[in-house]
């Protein structure tokens, strides 16, 4: 099945928001790098680095939410393997649906 379909009803692009993972993303990236960096592929929504412990010290990864199924999917085509701050970023959709374990409870925008 094609990214993202069979999730609605209708035909033509889909709306409200599509999430994407991102992984090896250098220490550096913010939130900010991160949603610089997609709106190559379309509206950003909102985007995340994902971080453990105490300090707040990133995982190396993060969750970026697209305006639409066809942004998201044109962000995994577009932007997977290419360069940010140093290293090639790896990109899929995102496995943790509605919420999950990374949520979009604080920081970014």
């Amino acid at each position: 099945m094609p990214f993202g379909r069979g999730r609605g009803k209708g035909s033509g692009p889909q709306q409200g928001g599509t999430k994407v993972y991102v992984g090896n993303l250098s220490w550096e990236t913010s939130w900010q790098d991160l949603k610089d960096h997609f709106r190559q592929a379309g509206d950003v929504i909102h985007t995340k680095i994902l971080t453990e412990g105490p300090g707040g010290r990133s995982k190396g990864c993060g969750i970026v939410e697209m305006d639409t199924v066809d942004s998201a999917a044109n962000a995994i085509e577009m932007l997977n393997d290419t360069d940010l701050h140093g290293r090639n970023i790896l990109i899929r959709e995102d496995r943790e649906d509605n919420g999950g374990r990374h949520g979009f409870g604080g920081g970014g925008g």
